[in-house]
């Protein structure tokens, strides 16, 4: 039978933040950011493992006690410069691990709040689709673009269109294959390298919980809302 894998790329810097630390590692009650999406993929019955890719470089994963995840966690140090090339060095060390037909769940470091729920919607509705698909919600803001001068250039129609989020889930050979054949075109996500392929992602309906924090104001709303998960 096929496996589900989570692969979280964590090689980037989070420059957006303004903090010392790379974004993964800030704190969030207690903890490093990345340790509370790392703690919902290992708690899932459903993941064999959980795989980290970390940059060569980096110095912060081995300040932090991992051994409560030490049956599923397995840090990659091959990161690279961009969160495409991450995940593909990521694959790449792995293929002599997984089958073609195995699931992996790409996941965001800086998701903090993904649930049990999530995770069970997206593997429950992908696990039977020939292409994969992601975790999203329906835009609900007006949209507006910009011109050169940071003026309203137009009002975009929002129908029809959803945020992504993560996990995004695809059998490990059609990935692979996606962000080896991208190009000179780097995807932002790894929906985007399948979709280059001519592919139709499924979208799985979330919520706005599984926010991506970004900006330092984004801190205090997750930090609210792991206590409100915690307290339930």
């Amino acid at each position: 039978m096929a496996k589900y894998v989570a692969l979280i790329p964590a090689a980037g810097s989070g420059s957006r933040m303004k903090a010392e630390l790379p974004k993964q590692y800030l704190d969030i009650l207690g903890k490093p950011m990345i340790y509370h999406g790392i703690k919902c993929l290992c708690d899932a019955p459903e993941i064999h493992k959980v795989y980290v890719v970390l940059a060569p470089e980096d110095t912060h994963w081995l300040h932090y006690d991992w051994a409560a995840f030490a049956l599923k966690l397995r840090p990659l140090f091959c990161g690279g410069d961009t969160r495409a090339q991450s995940v593909l060095n990521g694959l790449l060390a792995l293929q002599n691990e997984l089958d073609a037909k195995d699931w992996v769940l790409v996941h965001d470091a800086a998701r903090p709040c993904l649930t049990e729920q999530h995770l069970h919607s997206l593997i429950t509705e992908v696990a039977e689709d020939k292409v994969g698909g992601i975790l999203a919600v329906p835009v609900a803001d007006t949209l507006k673009r910009e011109d050169n001068v940071h003026r309203v250039a137009q009002t975009e129609r929002r129908e029809g269109l959803w945020q992504a989020q993560t996990p995004q889930m695809f059998r490990f050979g059609l990935l692979l294959e996606a962000l080896q054949t991208m190009g000179g075109e780097m995807p932002t996500d790894e929906s985007k390298a399948v979709e280059m392929l001519g592919l139709h992602p499924r979208l799985v309906l979330s919520d706005s919980r599984n926010l991506k924090v970004t900006y330092p104001q984004d801190l205090q709303l997750a930090q609210l809302i792991l206590t409100h998960l915690a307290e339930r």
